[in-house]
């Protein structure tokens, strides 16, 4: 008989956006050393989640474990682009010691920041073998990312053997059935909506739903969606990256959006883009001046 999963519902909060539901029930009493490690982990990345980099930089001290470790490096990865160069410079060491080079956490981590980065190649060297559903779930992220759903199928695949019903097995499907289009975006919704009847509903289910409206071109359910996930949190990027997408289609202004977007996530791929396009513009402008 399997030993009870104390850590279920934290990694469940967790995996669907609901950060602060993550922190709030995480006194959990009589945990082993290695599920008190994994819950701390959890919180630490909610907090990072939210935005507050500097208490997990602060709270985790060097005698910490090797995952609380790592937790940090992507709390002061993201914290300030001053500390991106010596973080990878960390994260490169640490993989390299035979001693701790393997921690699951800290390939994630690695694997984490290096997309960041748009190194996939380079994350898929830390992450490619898998271990953990996380590892498998991040592996499908970078493949769907590298335009390759083929390998990101495989990886699902996986994950699907391991625990068909896993929540991060379900968010992977919901992933690839986005990126492949056509009709698999009806069973993409569908798996969004199983999550907001199973679960309180957070912005990254609402996100999940607005995506599939808005590829369905049902753009004033997807604005819907989309406002309200705005009321949970109104500086999300992808909420914002999504209203900008949506007001477009309606003909709306999108203006608010993009400028709220730029202040928040000055790094968010929708914002270099329409930087490249603007920039683009201006140099056709010139040249036929």
């Amino acid at each position: 008989m399997a030993a009870p999963d104390h850590l279920f519902n934290l990694r469940n909060n967790f995996y669907l956006g609901a950060y602060q539901a993550s922190i709030n029930h995480s006194d959990l009493p009589n945990l082993s050393e290695d599920d008190a490690v994994e819950r701390d982990c959890l919180v630490y990345r909610s907090y990072i989640a939210l935005g507050s980099y500097q208490l997990v930089i602060n709270e985790i001290d060097d005698s910490a474990a090797t995952a609380l470790q790592a937790v940090k490096l992507l709390a002061l990865y993201l914290s300030s682009p001053d500390n991106k160069e010596s973080t990878i410079s960390s994260i490169k060491e640490w993989l390299a010691d035979s001693a701790i080079g393997n921690n699951s956490t800290l390939r994630l981590i690695a694997g984490i920041i290096f997309t960041h980065e748009e190194d996939f190649n380079e994350a898929l060297k830390h992450t490619n073998t898998g271990g953990t559903m996380d590892l498998h779930a991040l592996n499908v992220q970078i493949f769907l990312k590298m335009h390759r759903s083929d390998y990101a199928e495989k990886q699902l695949r996986v994950m699907q053997q391991i625990d068909e019903d896993h929540t991060l097995t379900q968010l992977a499907n919901a992933w690839l059935n986005l990126s492949v289009g056509g009709s698999k975006i009806q069973e993409a919704y569908l798996i969004f909506q199983d999550f907001s009847e199973k679960y309180p509903m957070t912005g990254l289910i609402l996100n999940g739903k607005a995506v599939c409206c808005m590829q369905m071109g049902q753009f004033d359910e997807a604005e819907t969606l989309l406002l309200e996930a705005l009321n949970k949190d109104a500086k999300d990027p992808e909420t914002l990256a999504n209203s900008v997408v949506c007001s477009l289609h309606l003909g709306k202004s999108s203006s608010r959006y993009l400028s709220q977007l730029k202040l928040s996530s000055p790094d968010h791929v929708l914002v270099k883009r329409t930087a490249f396009g603007e920039d683009s513009f201006e140099r056709a402008l010139a040249s036929v001046a």
